[in-house]
């Protein structure tokens, strides 16, 4: 089980290094200050886009940690 541990471990940290360097710059983590994903379908044509669930579209920092903090408790 310690493979399995440190993939973990790796993937944790990887993801606060990203969370950090976000809130430095402060841009939403989750859609990088964009403030909407876009997610490929299968046609090529076309794609469709949402709003960032995390920031509400805003594309903050400041936005998406307030989501967070209400998500979590």
């Amino acid at each position: 089980m310690g493979l399995f541990q440190s993939i973990s471990a790796w993937n944790t940290a990887r993801q606060e290094r990203h969370v950090a360097l976000m809130q430095d710059k402060g841009l939403c983590p989750d859609c990088r200050g964009r403030g909407f994903n876009s997610y490929a379908s299968y046609e090529y044509s076309y794609n469709n886009v949402y709003d960032c669930p995390g920031c509400n579209g805003s594309g903050s920092y400041v936005d998406w940690a307030e989501t967070i903090s209400q998500t979590e408790g």
